[in-house]
């Protein structure tokens, strides 16, 4: 139960999820292109993935203890739980990017270049089912997930039109260029999931490489909220942080 009540995933008209996509990163050093593998899931399907919520939970519980980047607070002693993970993070989807390899997604690659990124029409092979690496070994979430992002509305009912995302790049993959890709696909998944705009409620201003991303990927400050956020600092201790509200609309007409 969200906040404002009850949120219903959205799904495309089959019923089902998405359909894998692939998308390629530059490293942010070499310039080298990264190609990384999309998928769609749900709490449903991510539970067919042996292990796979415990290490997405456990990379979330990290971030709340760290305290520089989300909202979320736990009190002194206690843990982030799996419970409260699973309803914050998959109240409705979620994207998960992998380093693309064999049997993840493989397709013709396509001329609609945008921008670093490149989509192809993958496998629609879902998550819970992806098979062994070459090698003949499982499959190692923390080597395989470069990052995350869940997609949810941002208000209830009449308003649930307009959707709002929270991403995580995971700390051993930093510096490639995932976190552009992911936010480029957020631009691609969310429309094709029914929402017609997004809005970011807290983006801290100290998080400058996010806000440089959302600015340029055409998002506009809608509002500034003044020390929103009671944030910890790297040397210890806590400050206050200001926050911007961020939107984009996701059609062409708003009449």
């Amino acid at each position: 139960m969200a906040a404002y009540g009850s949120i219903s995933p959205n799904r495309d008209k089959n019923g089902s999820p998405l359909p894998t996509t692939r998308w390629t990163a530059r490293d942010k050093v070499t310039g080298s292109p990264i190609p990384i593998d999309l998928y769609h899931l749900t709490l449903e399907t991510a539970l067919k993935s042996p292990g796979l919520l415990d290490y997405l939970h456990s990379v979330f519980a990290r971030i709340v203890e760290e305290g520089r980047t989300y909202p979320m607070e736990v009190a002194e002693g206690e843990k982030y739980s799996r419970q409260a993970f699973e309803s914050y993070f998959f109240a409705a989807d979620v994207i998960v990017g992998v380093l693309a390899g064999e049997g993840n997604g493989d397709g013709p690659m396509s001329a609609n270049h945008q921008d670093e990124v490149e989509i192809v029409s993958g496998a629609e092979t879902p998550f819970g089912q992806l098979g062994p690496s070459k090698d003949d070994k499982p499959l190692v979430w923390e080597d395989a997930i470069v990052g995350f992002y869940y997609i949810k509305p941002n208000y209830p009912g009449r308003s649930s039109h307009i959707c709002n995302a929270g991403f995580i790049v995971l700390p051993n993959h930093w510096n490639k260029g995932y976190g552009r890709a992911l936010a480029k696909s957020y631009l691609y998944y969310g429309p094709k999931l029914g929402y017609r705009g997004s809005v970011f409620n807290l983006v801290y201003v100290n998080n400058v490489a996010s806000v440089r991303l959302w600015e340029a990927l055409g998002f506009t400050k809608a509002g500034l909220i003044p020390n929103a956020g009671r944030l910890k600092k790297e040397g210890g201790g806590e400050e206050y942080v200001d926050a911007i509200v961020f939107y984009k609309s996701f059609v062409e007409d708003e009449n």
